[in-house]
């Protein structure tokens, strides 16, 4: 398998695939899946429920177009993959965080993490 694929890459095939946007266009793509895969350590009240349903859309028209184009485009078929997976992930969080009480239970958890501090802001 090696070494049929050592053939492929020396072949005119090869060179032409990686001087397309074949290539290149999925490849400037990954930049919107690895943001989102990043942004997944982030605070959820950063998280913007309308454009991560926007490129949770784009994704999956993309994915659509990437199997339909042909010849297909397997490598845009993953990036968007991976994009629509990671946003349909923040969307979770963000439903979670704003509609099903996850605001409520980090409220209620920040001040046991932060040791409870009496307040002395108040003058007698």
């Amino acid at each position: 398998m090696a070494s049929t694929f050592t053939a492929w890459l020396r072949s005119p095939a090869a060179r032409e695939y990686f001087f397309s946007t074949h290539f290149w266009g999925p490849v400037a793509n990954w930049g919107l899946p690895l943001a989102a895969l990043a942004d997944l350590k982030k605070d959820e009240e950063v998280i913007s429920g309308t454009m991560t349903t926007a490129l949770t859309c784009y994704s999956l028209v993309f994915m659509r177009f990437a199997w339909r184009v042909q010849p297909r485009n397997y490598l845009l078929f993953a990036c968007h993959t991976t994009n629509a997976v990671a946003q349909s992930v923040q969307g979770a969080r963000f439903l979670n965080y704003w509609n099903f009480g996850g605001k409520e239970r980090k409220d209620q958890e920040q001040p046991k993490a932060a040791g409870a501090l009496p307040d002395t802001t108040q003058t007698v």
